[in-house]
């Protein structure tokens, strides 16, 4: 089940993003750089008690200004707004509640969800709250009294967005079918794969727009197996700033991928590999995905027989953090190799949930640890005792040593390709936790 996603809106300089690195830094469950990939901050998967949900940093809004890059600002607030399930409306009580207040309020209404109010820069709670009161005129509930620069009051503040989270969603955990997220940046292919899949299967049971990740599920079937596919193409806007629609696709992105089992990364063959490509497979990566990056539009190039190999050479270098991924080279225009999408899809659906029994995988350590000694330090050698795996989607292993602080990435990667040379795993990346045993 995918995480909610909160979206934190208001005017221009009333704190969002302090409020945002404020959460981000402190109370953030995934603080990992992928290599290979630049983010930027747009989003942060934040964890609060028992509850995790990904929180989107938006643009000021100013509801009437006529400024482009404002009203840009406020159509790039209104993707988030329609992408979130709880929406946490920020308002500065030192300006105090001003007329552009209501105009964002009656904009957070009209979407028709959870809306916490927060009253940001209260740094002192017993001479700001009368103020504070006053914006209980904003008719969206009770404010919540924040200082985000100095980190207080936002206990009670998640406190309160987490009881707007979605419940009951059994029905989405009980629906076996696979989903295949297709994301890339705009004007890329998504549609026209989409298109030339429902064109040749001509299978199409329902079209949902709409639903809450503001995404189209396509429902798919081919031969007696059924697909869902999750298309965010159709969230492009026009008359965009490119470098602002690039930042905000990756919350269509975020949340496209969240909900999926394979992510096919569309890449436009002409345009080649793209640093936006890579941020794009990195968050697929991150979330322990399955992978296939398809480029598209490979008629378009001219061929000869060196092209492919070195257009994988390109693509590896770029992506070099995640080699494990597969790659399909087709055009959605023609059909080419449209129709061998599915065999990769099932491969790597295959690989995502394949199990290793602990004799299996543990022979296949001893023998890998026998052609490479494990690293050692001040005359303390690493000992694996032994290797569990613990899940699937993607699959985890658990390996239990002497001293987790001997235990190298680098001998943990060579270890990893061990596995992938006995057992594959082609698409789907693989985790790995270290634990220590004391010996008896």
């Amino acid at each position: 089940m995918s995480k909610p996603v909160v979206a934190v809106v208001g005017r221009p300089n009333v704190g969002k993003s302090t409020l945002f690195n404020a959460l981000a830094g402190e109370m953030i469950s995934i603080v990992k750089d992928t290599p290979g990939v630049t983010r930027d901050r747009i989003y942060a998967d934040v964890s609060w008690l028992d509850k995790e949900f990904t929180l989107i940093d938006t643009g000021g809004i100013e509801p009437e200004s006529g400024d482009v890059i404002l009203s840009q600002m406020r159509e790039q607030a209104q993707i988030a707004i329609d992408t979130a399930d709880v929406i946490l409306f920020l308002t500065d009580v030192r300006q105090g509640l001003v007329d552009a207040d209501f105009k964002v309020a009656d904009m957070l209404r009209r979407s028709q969800k959870p809306v916490v109010l927060a009253v940001n820069k209260v740094d002192n709670f017993e001479k700001f709250m009368p103020d504070v009161y006053e914006f209980y005129n904003l008719g969206i509930g009770e404010p919540k009294p924040i200082s985000a620069a100095g980190k207080q009051g936002l206990g009670d503040l998640l406190d309160c967005v987490a009881d707007h989270f979605p419940q009951g969603l059994e029905g989405e955990e009980e629906d076996e079918r696979p989903r295949i997220a297709i994301v890339g940046k705009p004007n890329v292919g998504k549609s026209s794969i989409i298109n030339r899949i429902l064109g040749e299967q001509r299978v199409i049971v329902s079209d949902v727009a709409g639903t809450t990740r503001d995404a189209i599920d396509t429902d798919v079937k081919r031969g007696d197996r059924e697909y869902v596919f999750i298309d965010t193409a159709g969230l492009r806007r026009k008359n965009k700033i490119k470098e602002e629609l690039e930042r905000y696709s990756i919350i269509r992105t975020v949340t496209a991928v969240e909900r999926a089992d394979v992510v096919l990364v569309v890449i436009d063959a002409a345009e080649g590999v793209t640093e936006q490509d890579a941020k794009i497979a990195g968050i697929a990566h991150e979330r322990g995905k399955g992978i296939i990056l398809v480029v598209n539009k490979w008629d378009t190039l001219e061929k000869n027989d060196r092209t492919m190999r070195e257009y994988e050479n390109e693509l590896r270098r770029i992506l070099s953090f995640m080699p494990y991924a597969q790659t399909m080279y087709i055009s959605a225009l023609t059909g080419q190799r449209v129709e061998k999408l599915f065999d990769a899809i099932d491969t790597v659906i295959a690989n995502q949930t394949l199990r290793i029994a602990t004799g299996v995988l543990n022979e296949i350590v001893t023998e890998a640890v026998a052609m490479q000694q494990p690293p050692s330090d001040k005359g303390k050698r690493l000992k694996i005792y032994y290797i569990t795996q613990v899940s699937v989607k993607p699959p985890t292993f658990v390996i239990f040593v002497n001293d987790k602080e001997l235990m190298h990435f680098s001998y943990t990667r060579y270890l990893e390709n061990k596995i992938r040379e006995a057992f594959g795993f082609g698409g789907t990346s693989l985790r790995f936790f270290v634990r220590e045993r004391k010996e008896k």
